[in-house]
């Protein structure tokens, strides 16, 4: 099997390559470089420049790499940006991913791992959230993740190939310093950056039905995510053609966002009492992932604490911004 992994320059997407390089899987990445950046990628792993919905550059790849099956990451992913822009998500998100499936028909590939999003949920009032909650979205962002789902789905069944949508949700950690996120819309380096700026984390609403009033999330290393797209490729990889897999990916226990503002305050020493501003439109009390599906099915769970995340996410924050640990 050779994977054409899309996005893998970015933060998740370079976390896969290294996991699917490091179990003997030969991986070529394409990426336009937005928000990727090279010097993450192994160096066995071979980087095409260029957007995942140009047909010319697909063909290319696809024929001159031979590949046989597809991680499909890249996609525009704030939430906030797709209320503002939803005509910018839809074609990036779902026009983007026909034009990508279409290359897929044309070379014969077979396999297709999508990069889906517990967005695709919305706000369901349920302690856990399995693969038959009922999916509702809340925003322009996690309708193109479902369209996404739909569209992959029908493209396997019409053409024979082996998909699986996977649904994850709140990602941090780090594998190593050097791939950790550089960007400052997750929570965790949301948190680092205010602290790092001698400014208190902030904590939206806490008045919530929950334990000490704020949000209650599912967050899974993303390391563990990486392992999770290498069992799930290697399923596909094992499957007769057609067919679709649909997975939660999380670790299936609740951390509220106060118990991680302490948690942060622990690991880098500057404990800050936080904020509290007022609770955003559209989030839930909780949203906690069942992952027993993936665990009965693939035999995968999560390995990693929520101290391991925050740990590793620190280094990688430290490596790049030197001024946080005197911060202290």
């Amino acid at each position: 099997m050779t994977w054409l992994i899309t996005g893998g320059a970015g933060y998740i997407g370079a976390h896969v390559a290294k996991a699917m390089t490091g179990a003997g899987e030969r991986v070529v990445v394409l990426d336009d470089m937005t928000t990727g950046i090279a010097g993450r990628l192994p160096a066995e792993v071979t980087l095409v420049r260029g957007s995942a919905s140009d047909r010319a550059v697909l063909d290319r790849v696809l024929a001159e790499h031979a590949v046989t099956g597809v991680v499909h990451l890249a996609a525009k992913k704030q939430v906030g940006e797709s209320v503002e822009k939803p005509l910018l998500y839809y074609r990036e998100n779902v026009t983007g991913l026909a034009v990508l499936l279409e290359a897929v028909v044309a070379a014969g590939v077979k396999r297709f791992l999508f990069s889906s999003s517990a967005a695709v949920y919305g706000v369901p009032d349920v302690d856990l959230i399995t693969e038959e909650t009922p999916c509702a979205p809340i925003n322009p962002y996690g309708e193109t993740k479902l369209a996404g789902e739909w569209l992959v789905r029908a493209a396997g069944r019409a053409h024979g190939i082996s998909t699986a949508c996977l649904r994850y949700f709140n990602v941090a950690g780090a594998a190593e310093p050097e791939l950790a996120d550089t960007g400052v819309f997750n929570v965790v380096p949301m948190f680092f950056d205010r602290l790092t700026r001698g400014e208190a984390p902030r904590i939206f609403g806490d008045g919530y039905p929950t334990p000490d009033g704020t949000c209650v999330r599912d967050y899974i290393h993303v390391a563990d995510l990486a392992e999770a797209h290498l069992a799930v490729a290697r399923h596909l990889d094992g499957t007769s053609e057609g067919g679709d897999l649909t997975v939660n990916i999380g670790r299936g226990e609740g951390v509220s966002v106060r118990r991680l503002a302490e948690l942060v305050g622990e690991v880098t020493g500057l404990r800050t009492e936080p904020v509290v501003d007022p609770p955003r439109p559209g989030d839930a009390a909780r949203a906690v992932a069942s992952a027993d599906r993936m665990a009965g099915q693939l035999g995968w769970t999560a390995r990693r604490d929520m101290r391991e995340m925050v740990e590793s996410a620190w280094e990688g924050w430290c490596l790049r911004h030197p001024e946080a640990r005197a911060a202290k």
